[in-house]
């Protein structure tokens, strides 16, 4: 089924084209006919299927047809709700890219920058608003947000809006909407808590299923590496140089691990940048945009921090720590082998993951390969601790069950990735070899 047989304005698949697409994912096929007739929907979807472009493209279409835009300020007529920031930016440029024949106004809000610079384009008016529900909430209560001629709502991920605890912000954006008016909700998981926003929030919805419910990414090839707590570091630095990886998206479990495995990985003379919700966004920009432009090769994230990263054609995907939700392994490895490309993530799992390990293996009803590296096979003396779940900046539970304090000596490594002066400080020999990514 090529675009042309969805009904879309011939603008809208100028701009379609002009990206490179011309058949329709399995989530566009099927949402973009039903919001184009003004129905509510309920879209299930995994990250990677198309699903932005898939409510963008019919909500540009419909601002058009059901009044074109006029002289003087606009009213926000469509609202976009968001759980990231990240996630925000990346609805917002796919607004920009497919409306860009159209003379519809868009712009993005969210928090970690300077909210004057939003309010001055809101009061310039705009047809179309990406938020995170907090920012949102603080641009109405400043009076420079108006929500009361919104026609469609779209609530983007909305079962980690509610994982991240915005369902009250929600609710309150929720009251200031017309109560006649055109939404979408997707979700990665129907849980029970988004059924009950669902009941309360669509009438009569479509409901869209594209994949069964937390499916394994079909196109992602997933391995665990046995390895002890202490010696993760270490494998994850003879990965990255023993293979030559150039670009590796890496998820800790908490902020500070996140930061300190990235001092880690760049004193072993590897690039390397983490991204969580403590970096103010100016932050999160500089080393997302180094990450894609290959200046940093390692990027560090926590689970809420790469949520709605899109990184065209990522290879590489390491759980350096296992998730405490199961649901979130199938998020983090879905940042690879997007769009029909092939991708590979590894999981480096110690004694203490054992419990998280089998909790993923019964989601994705599977066992998951394991690969012990010769070198690093895990000691079968050292015993299971209680796994720190870390809240926010809480310093995480780490170190040697032995008692050996190895865990701060970093390692420098040669070009085949192999340690050299093991237990010394790094020189700088892997970074004088790099090449251009």
């Amino acid at each position: 089924m090529p675009f042309e047989s969805l009904g879309l304005r011939a603008e809208l698949h100028r701009a379609v084209s002009e990206k490179g697409y011309s058949v329709p994912t399995p989530i566009q096929q099927q949402a973009i006919p039903s919001i184009l007739d003004g129905r509510d929907l309920m879209g299930g979807a995994q990250t990677g299927t198309g699903k932005t472009a898939g409510f963008t493209l019919p909500l540009l279409h419909r601002l058009m047809e059901t009044g074109k835009p006029g002289k003087g300020r606009r009213p926000i007529r469509a609202l976009v709700l968001t759980p990231t920031r990240e996630l925000a930016a990346q609805v917002a440029e796919s607004v920009q890219t497919y409306g860009r024949y159209l003379p519809l106004k868009s712009t993005v809000v969210y928090g970690g920058v300077s909210i004057n610079p939003q309010k001055m384009k809101l009061v310039r008016g705009v047809d179309i608003l990406v938020a995170t529900p907090g920012r949102l909430l603080d641009l109405v209560g400043q009076r420079s947000a108006d929500l009361s001629k919104v026609d469609i709502l779209v609530l983007d991920e909305a079962d980690r809006m509610l994982d991240m605890g915005f369902i009250h912000d929600i609710r309150r954006v929720l009251a200031l909407l017309p109560r006649q008016k055109q939404t979408l909700m997707f979700s990665a998981t129907f849980s029970k808590d988004i059924k009950q926003l669902a009941n309360g929030l669509l009438k009569s919805p479509v409901l869209i299923e594209v994949a069964g419910q937390n499916p394994a990414a079909e196109s992602v090839t997933q391995v665990i590496h046995p390895v002890d707590k202490n010696r993760k570091r270490e494998l994850l630095s003879w990965l990255v140089g023993s293979n030559d990886w150039r670009q590796v998206l890496v998820f800790t479990r908490t902020k500070h691990g996140a930061n300190r495995l990235s001092e880690q990985l760049n004193k072993d003379g590897i690039d390397a940048a983490a991204i969580h919700g403590n970096k103010s966004q100016g932050a999160r920009t500089r080393a997302l945009a180094d990450f894609k432009a290959g200046k940093v090769r390692v990027l560090v994230a926590t689970d809420i921090a790469a949520r709605g990263l899109d990184i065209d054609q990522l290879p590489h995907v390491v759980n350096f720590e296992l998730p405490n939700v199961a649901e979130d392994y199938i998020h983090r490895i879905g940042r690879t082998g997007r769009a029909g490309n092939e991708g590979e993530a590894m999981s480096l799992v110690c004694v203490d993951e054992l419990k998280l390990l089998k909790d993923i293996e019964r989601l994705v009803k599977r066992d998951i390969p394991r690969v012990v590296i010769d070198g690093y096979q895990p000691d079968p003396s050292i015993k299971a601790q209680p796994i720190n779940m870390g809240r926010g900046n809480q310093r995480q539970a780490s170190g040697n069950k032995t008692g050996k304090n190895t865990r701060n000596k970093p390692r420098s490594f040669s070009k085949n990735g192999r340690p050299n002066n093991p237990g010394q400080p790094g020189n700088r020999k892997h970074r004088g070899s790099r090449k251009a990514a």
